[in-house]
């Protein structure tokens, strides 16, 4: 696929860490955005995309030095800066052109969303020559990184699945029966123990770390917000920095601890 890089966003100062806004030309006219978090190492270990809960609308800028990024709270919107280091990149991905009221669970699990996410590992992979390439999602963002993860077989190296949507209630897509065998890269399933959103019970999660490793979170701080939003258990309120933590040494191949509390 051709892939024409489209705009880039202000570079910080020689100082400064180079964040930049980059968009793609993807499907036809269709454009893929993603905000680029990069220390300005020459050669990170590692790159990090992250994939938002809810819609998925990051309302990325064109330009860098007008972003303002919210997105009640979300666990990974809220986190971007802790993932960032010199041995690891962040690429927060946005909605393609054509999605701009959000995805819904058909977009996030289908071939057009998985076409997108190849073009920006192909062009992270540009940029970042030796660094493995991680697919992270968080809630309903967990159908994109495990949808994108089967489809893109060898193209990534793993896969981070937190606070995933593992039952599907009355409404909406699950994971409930995802085969996660067919997933040919390494993956790490987060959660936290009291996580209270019914669509992502914890019970579910510690099913699935018989077969596969699991980090599982306990503790933080009291909720502020509903409990399927970030600032509660389900965002890991409270213990944010060493929850990222643990997920930064299993991308690295480090020592990481089962249990975060």
């Amino acid at each position: 696929m051709l892939l024409m890089f489209l705009a880039v966003g202000l570079l910080a100062s020689a100082a400064a860490s180079a964040d930049q806004i980059v968009t793609l030309k993807t499907r036809g006219e269709t454009t893929q955005s993603y905000l680029l978090l990069d220390d300005g190492s020459a050669a990170p270990k590692a790159v990090a995309v992250l994939f938002p809960g809810g819609k998925g609308r990051v309302k990325l800028p064109a330009d860098v030095s007008h972003l303002k990024l919210d997105l009640n709270g979300n666990f990974l919107v809220r986190t971007r800066d802790l993932f960032r280091d010199r041995e690891l990149a962040v690429a927060l991905v946005d909605v393609p052109s054509d999605q701009q009221g959000g995805m819904d669970d058909g977009f996030r699990t289908g071939g057009e969303h998985s076409e997108d996410i190849a073009a920006v590992v192909k062009d992270l992979r540009n940029r970042f020559s030796s660094a493995k390439v991680f697919l992270v999602g968080t809630s309903r963002g967990t159908l994109s990184a495990a949808h994108v993860g089967r489809a893109l077989g060898g193209a990534v190296d793993g896969v981070v699945l937190t606070s995933s949507v593992l039952w599907s209630g009355r409404r909406g897509t699950s994971l409930s029966r995802f085969d996660f065998g067919a997933i040919k890269a390494a993956l790490l399933f987060v959660h936290h123990a009291e996580d209270g959103c019914r669509v992502c019970p914890y019970s579910a999660a510690e099913s699935l770390g018989r077969t596969y490793p699991l980090i599982t979170v306990r503790g933080g701080k009291p909720a502020e917000a509903g409990v399927c939003q970030g600032l509660s258990a389900h965002g890991y309120f409270g213990k944010e920095s060493e929850t990222v933590a643990a997920i930064k040494s299993w991308m690295l191949g480090r020592p990481y601890p089962k249990v975060v509390e």
